[in-house]
C-alpha cells in the first residue's frame, strides 16, 4: 500500500506537467502561426482600413492587367475570325454592326473562361469550406486535435481559421483538465478508500490487541473524516463556480474578523508552541463576509500546520490608497519555487504536504482562489527559499469598481 501510495502522486504530478507543457507548445504554435499569416496578409491597420503591402499592390495591378489583356485578345481574336468570315461570306455588314459583333464575340468568349475559371477556384473554395466543416464536426464529436492550415488564397477567410484553431486549443485544455479532475478525484478517493479496506480487514484478526485495535479505529476514523473534508470542499468549490452561490457584500472591521480567526485557532498554535506576530490596522471593508472567512480559516490553518515547532506565524493588515493587503506567513520549510506558480491550482500539493499525516487534498487554495477572484482581488504566494513564505491578499477598495 505504502509503495503504491509515494509513486501514484509522483506519477500523477509528472503527468500533469507533461500535459502543461503540450499545451503550452500548442499556445505558442498557434501564436507563431498567426504572427506568420499577419505578417504576410498585413493585418495592421490605420482609420480602419488595412495597410496593403508592396506584394499585395503588385498582385492587384498584375491582376488588372492581366484582365485587360484578355479581354484585348479575345477582342482581336473575333474581329480577325469575322474579318475572315466576312470575306469568305463575301458580304460585309455596316461598320457599327461589325463592331457590335466583335465587341459581343470578345464578351462571350471572356464570360466561357470566366465561367471555367470560377468553376475550377469555386471548387477549390467548397474544398476549403468542406475542411472547416469537418474540423468543426470533430470538435462536436469531442476531438480537439484539430488544426486547420492557414493559407493565403483564403486570406478574407484566415481570422475564422485562427478562430477554429484557437477554439480547438481551448477546449482541448478544457478536456485534459476534466481528465486531470477525474484522475485526481479518483486518486484522492482511492487512497483513503485503500487504507480503510486494509485496517477494516485487520480489525478482523482476533489475536489483535486493545491497543493495536484502537490504532488501527483511529486510522479507519481519520481517512473517514479525510473522505467527508474531499467531499466537502468539492461541494463548496463547485458552488463557487455556479453563477447561483450567494454573495452577499456588507461593510464591516476585517480586522476583527482576522483577530477572531486568530484566538479561534489558539489551540493549534499554542500546542505547538508558536510566536504570533500580529499587526492590525483598523480597516473597514465591503465584502462577503462569510466567504472571505473561509480564505482565513484555510490560509491561518496552512501557516500554523505547516510552522516548525516554537516556529513564528505572522498575520499583517495594512490599507493603501486603492487596496487592502492581508499578508500571512510562517518560517517553516519554504514552497519550492517551480511550486509557486501551481499552488492555486486544484489538487496541485508539494512534495512536502503529500505526507498524509498534514490531511491536506489539495483544494484549499483553490477554493481561497476562487473566492479571491470573486471580490475582484488577488492573491499570490512568495517563498526566499530561506526564511518566510507568505500568501499576499489584495483586495480592491469599494470604490474602485466592486462589483458582484
Amino acid at each position: 500500500m505504502s509503495g503504491r501510495d509515494v509513486e501514484a502522486p509522483q506519477r500523477l504530478r509528472a503527468e500533469r506537467e507533461r500535459k502543461r507543457e503540450q499545451r503550452l507548445a500548442r499556445k505558442e504554435e498557434l501564436k507563431l502561426a498567426r504572427r506568420r499569416s499577419d505578417g504576410r496578409h498585413g493585418d495592421g491597420s490605420r482609420g480602419g482600413h488595412k495597410k496593403l503591402t508592396a506584394k499585395q499592390i503588385l498582385g492587384s495591378i498584375a491582376f488588372t492587367m492581366a484582365i485587360f489583356l484578355l479581354i484585348t485578345f479575345y477582342w482581336i481574336c473575333v474581329f480577325y475570325l469575322t474579318d475572315w468570315l466576312y470575306a469568305y461570306w463575301q458580304k460585309r455588314p455596316a461598320e457599327v454592326v461589325a463592331q457590335l459583333i466583335n465587341s459581343v464575340g470578345g464578351m462571350l468568349l471572356w464570360g466561357v473562361t470566366m465561367s471555367i475559371l470560377g468553376r475550377f477556384f469555386r471548387n477549390k473554395q467548397m474544398e476549403f469550406y468542406k475542411t472547416l466543416i469537418e474540423a468543426m464536426r470533430r470538435m462536436a464529436r469531442g476531438d480537439f486535435n484539430v488544426n486547420v492550415e492557414v493559407s493565403p488564397p483564403n486570406g478574407a477567410f484566415n481570422e475564422i481559421v485562427h478562430s477554429i484553431n484557437y477554439m480547438a486549443t481551448e477546449l482541448g485544455q478544457l478536456e485534459q483538465m476534466r481528465q486531470e479532475f477525474i484522475s485526481n478525484v479518483s486518486h484522492e478517493i482511492q487512497s483513503p478508500l485503500t487504507s480503510i479496506s486494509g485496517f477494516s480487514r485487520a480489525l478482523q484478526n482476533e489475536q489483535l490487541s486493545p491497543d493495536e485495535r484502537q490504532h488501527y479505529l483511529t486510522i479507519i476514523e481519520t481517512e473517514s473524516m479525510r473522505l467527508s473534508k474531499l467531499s466537502d470542499n468539492l461541494l463548496k468549490l463547485s458552488s463557487l463556480e455556479s453563477k447561483h452561490h450567494p454573495f452577499e457584500l456588507r461593510s464591516y472591521r476585517l480586522d476583527k474578523q482576522l483577530r477572531n480567526h486568530i484566538l479561534a485557532c489558539e489551540p493549534q498554535w499554542v500546542e505547538k508552541d508558536i510566536e504570533m506576530d500580529v499587526e492590525l490596522d483598523e480597516v473597514m471593508i465591503t465584502a462577503d463576509e462569510d466567504l472571505l472567512s473561509q480564505v482565513w480559516t484555510n490560509l491561518i490553518h496552512n501557516a500554523i500546520k505547516f510552522a516548525p515547532q516554537g516556529g513564528v506565524v505572522g498575520v499583517k493588515l495594512s490599507s493603501g490608497e486603492n487596496e487592502t493587503i492581508i499578508r500571512i506567513s510562517n518560517n517553516g520549510e519554504p514552497i519550492a519555487e517551480e511550486d509557486l506558480p501551481h499552488i492555486f491550482e486544484r489538487f496541485y500539493k508539494g512534495d512536502k504536504s503529500r505526507n498524509r499525516t498534514q490531511g491536506g487534498n489539495g483544494l484549499g487554495l483553490s477554493i481561497v482562489k476562487k473566492i479571491i477572484d470573486m471580490h475582484q482581488g488577488s492573491v499570490s504566494a512568495e517563498s526566499d527559499g530561506q526564511k518566510e513564505t507568505c500568501f499576499i491578499v489584495r483586495l480592491p477598495h469599494v470604490e474602485q469598481g466592486l462589483k458582484v
